[in-house]
């Protein structure tokens, strides 16, 4: 596949783009900064500059036209609540409408264990602003017409990756920033995963089988 990985710098994104590579798919990895360039092509993955906070409705057509999927693994990094909604939410959606504009139909988001619009954190929290932004972006790739995925992986980790995660557990523990770069892999790899949200910790169950089980 042809895949856009928005956020190509980022620490998830980073670890899945060799996977992606390996895997026989051609990987264009979107970044601000040029300075990190190198770095990303280091992976296999191609650098594409562009900045999504300013893309207006042609120019999200341009970056995703051609592409067979998309994969958001963006993030505002937290602080800033203006900056959050402006990346998570409002750069989220218009990604997603124009990747139904521009026939790219498959759709991974990389959301967090727990993403609902009945997220329950109190907007005097720092963590609402990131909550309620990833929550309305959630819900509107829900309404799309993509073949969409939902990954929910609880609190991210630097441990090294195990290859197995737990999809059953009712609270959010940890996962390894290198299980969920799997996850990416595995969910394009099943189309039957489109329609589903995935949460998931680091467990036992190989990554391949547990996403087998939720098709």
């Amino acid at each position: 596949m042809e895949i856009a990985l928005i956020g190509g710098h980022g620490k998830i994104a980073l670890l899945a783009e060799p996977l992606l590579v390996k895997a026989g798919h051609t990987v264009h990895a979107v970044i601000r900064n040029p300075e990190q360039a190198a770095e990303v092509e280091a992976t296999g993955a191609k650098a594409v500059l562009s900045d999504i906070e300013t893309l207006d409705d042609a120019g999200w057509d341009e970056l995703l036209r051609g592409k067979d999927a998309v994969v958001w693994a963006a993030g505002a990094g937290g602080g800033d609540p203006q900056r959050t909604r402006a990346v998570d939410q409002d750069a989220a959606i218009a990604s997603m409408d124009a990747a139904q504009r521009v026939g790219a139909a498959r759709y991974v988001m990389v959301s967090y264990f727990g993403a609902s619009l009945d997220h329950g954190v109190p907007e005097g929290e720092p963590f609402h602003a990131y909550a309620e932004a990833k929550a309305r972006a959630d819900d509107h790739l829900r309404s799309t017409q993509l073949g969409w995925t939902i990954l929910g992986p609880s609190g991210l980790t630097l441990e090294e990756p195990t290859g197995r995660i737990d999809t059953a557990a009712a609270e959010a523990g940890t996962v390894s920033r290198g299980n969920v770069a799997r996850t990416i892999v595995a969910a394009l790899e099943r189309p039957g995963t489109a329609g589903k949200f995935v949460a998931y910790n680091d467990g036992e169950q190989e990554i391949g089988e547990a996403f087998d089980a939720v098709l």
